[in-house]
């Protein structure tokens, strides 16, 4: 019989579909072979279930086989005695043709030869005719899984016995698999202009054929484009280093919250193929030790992206002494950051300077007008607007994109605001978009900048419909003016210096006094804001309720304007912590995590149910979340 061997949800999509012979190998080759591919973080088809007696694969299989990107056919003793392997096969091979290269076969001869597969000797040749006598088959269909193993390609696949074992050859199996599916790569911008000769500089610096460990730092203002030539780097070079590579993406933002540099450590390991050392993870420390034992004995690609101190890096890898081969990229605009105080390892700078005026206007009239260079009537201006951008490629984009089918007198006007902005004022300059937003769309903008970077967009649009923000519109004007991205899972994404505009827009509401602003991100700001004896007037959102473990109870009483609670945390509240609200009128986003009893309440009964309230019917989110209208209710968990 074909099985693929355990239970993965139905449904998904997978990125491997395995074909074997049960009884050959189910318990043995193929069940190390599930294990390691899971283990570098791939979706491999599993089925426990046996197959229906009939002569169809179920529904199930063949829609793994559809969705599937690569396919392991493990070639043993008995595996064309098996109708139900042959039907595999023939549909596997069926499916590659159909999608014309984009999918792959990658055979393992596990007990048999190549000619064995090809029907040039008569193992699976006489099996097949033993199947067809005995079922009295179509021979249609006897000669479809004929066609189907001589289709095989022996080059790209692997002959068990030339290798000195099993560990070896799984080894060499996942690394070829994460690289043809690209696994490790990172999305960079569609438009890429200007970056060759960079990428050039950048990868003779690393030098990944030589020994030797090597720490590249490029260094530059922000919007300058390190992220994206990081990127491109480690696209065309993480295939040397098979599943031992890792981007950490925005360390400076994720190193600021609580246990950050904690989580940073945790991806680290998994990415460089030590998922199971992560669970025990809870300190900076420990965090430390495990990462040095992991890369010590490993050549790795690393690259920590907009780090801004030393203790960063320190934390992430200070502490390892590196296996040769090593590579380590760096990205900060702190070009005083030190990566590691070791002499034994060769440290270079790359300072990243702003493209060409010929490549920025190449790069801002993709944005503004879809083609590579301007319109006739808009040369001048172009021009005019590219030096007032400084050339820096993220305002090119925001602002090309902004223009995009404009008026003309919108552009005559767009240089002297740019240049009103002073120099290097990179938020200045962005600014310029977040102004042309209508009020709803720009509450999206500050919700995504504070909160939902990273963070799944279903939740997020309930919530803005809730308060009326119209969030179809406003969040495909925010695609459309390159302001935010949606990800292949569902995910809010936006550029560093985006994210930080928009914090910057929240905090300069109130320099000084962080609950007299319209939202709150920060956890320890949240405590402050809740100790406070003045009310919080302003505060309208607020996150960081996943950190109650470490306090008492947290209060919000009279902030008149408070509407949402937010808390991407799934982690439960311990049993001696209190959430108090108090005269917060407007309050409309409370998880149903708070799910103790109720001390108090007016009005408004609080369940696990979705309830009619005197002013509006609770809407259920997903995973959960409920909409809830209050005056007054203590949440006991």
């Amino acid at each position: 019989m074909a099985s693929s061997d355990a239970g993965t949800s139905s449904g998904s999509e997978y990125q491997v579909f395995r074909s074997f012979r049960g009884p050959d190998t189910r318990t043995g080759f193929a069940n190390v072979l599930f294990h390691s591919l899971s283990d570098a973080g791939i979706c491999v088809f599993r089925d426990d279930e046996e197959l229906c007696r009939s002569e169809r694969i179920d529904g199930s299989l063949l829609r793994a086989i559809d969705n599937s990107k690569i396919y392991i056919p493990v070639f043993s003793q008995t595996y064309a005695s098996s109708q139900w392997c042959l039907y595999e096969l023939a549909q596997i091979v069926a499916n590659t043709f159909k999608w014309e290269g984009n999918k792959e076969i990658l055979p393992i001869f596990f007990d048999v030869e190549p000619d064995d597969v090809k029907l040039k000797t008569p193992l699976y040749r006489d099996a097949i005719l033993n199947l067809e006598h005995e079922k009295k088959l179509r021979d249609e269909l006897v000669d479809a899984w004929r066609k189907a193993l001589m289709e095989v390609n022996p080059i790209k696949g692997w002959e068990v016995k030339k290798y000195r074992g099993h560990g070896e050859l799984i080894k060499l199996i996942v690394e070829d698999v994460v690289e043809k599916l690209k696994m490790k790569h990172r999305l960079v911008t569609e438009y890429l202009v200007g970056i060759d000769d960079q990428v050039g500089e950048v990868s003779k610096l690393l030098d990944v054929n030589s020994g030797g460990v090597r720490l590249i730092k490029i260094y530059g203002m922000g919007g300058i484009g390190k992220t994206t030539l990081a990127k491109v780097v480690f696209n065309q070079l993480s295939s040397h280093f098979g599943k031992c590579c890792c981007f950490l993406e925005d360390v400076r933002a994720k190193s600021s919250r609580s246990d950050g540099l904690v989580e940073l450590q945790k991806k680290l390991l998994s990415e460089v193929g030590h998922r199971a050392r992560t669970s025990s993870i809870d300190e900076i420390d420990y965090g430390m030790k495990r990462t040095g034992e992991a890369l010590c004995n490993k050549k790795v690609l690393i690259v920590l992206d907009d780090v801004d101190n030393n203790k960063q890096v320190e934390k992430l890898v200070g502490s390892t002494t590196f296996y040769s081969g090593s590579r380590i990229l760096v990205t900060t605009r702190n070009k005083d950051v030190l990566l590691i105080n070791r002499h034994k390892h060769q440290i270079l700078d790359y300072e990243m300077e702003v493209m060409s005026t010929d490549y920025a206007l190449e790069l801002f009239s993709r944005h503004a007008f879809n083609k590579d260079s301007p319109l006739d009537d808009y040369k001048d201006l172009s021009r005019e607007i590219v030096r007032a951008t400084e050339r820096l490629p993220l305002a090119l984009e925001v602002i090309g994109a902004f223009l995009y089918r404009k008026q003309q007198e919108l552009w005559k006007e767009t240089p002297k605001k740019l240049k009103k902005a002073p120099h290097e004022d990179v938020f200045g300059k962005l600014k310029i978009s977040y102004d042309a937003l209508n009020f709803e769309q720009q509450q999206i903008f500050l919700d995504i900048a504070c909160f939902f970077i990273g963070e799944d967009k279903t939740n997020a649009i309930y919530m803005w419909r809730d308060c009326e923000f119209f969030p179809d519109t406003g969040v495909a004007v925010l695609i459309s003016m390159s302001l935010i991205k949606i990800m292949e899972n569902n995910k809010f994404w936006m550029h560093d210096q985006l994210r930080d505009l928009g914090r910057e827009i929240v905090c300069l509401e109130n320099p000084m006094i962080p609950e007299q602003r319209s939202r709150i991100w920060i956890w320890k700001e949240v405590l402050d804001a809740s100790r406070t004896k003045e009310s919080c007037n302003r505060l309208r959102v607020v996150e960081g309720v996943d950190e109650l473990e470490l306090l008492g109870q947290l209060i919000f009483s009279s902030c008149r304007s408070l509407e949402r609670l937010m808390d991407a945390s799934t982690t439960k509240l311990p049993n001696d912590c209190n959430v108090i609200i108090s005269r917060c009128g407007r309050l409309g986003g409370v998880k149903n995590r708070f799910e103790g009893s109720v001390q108090s309440f007016k009005h408004y009964k609080f369940d696990k149910k979705p309830l009619q309230t005197g002013t509006k019917a609770n809407r259920p989110f997903k995973h959960g979340v409920e909409l809830i209208s209050a005056n007054y209710l203590t949440f006991n968990a």
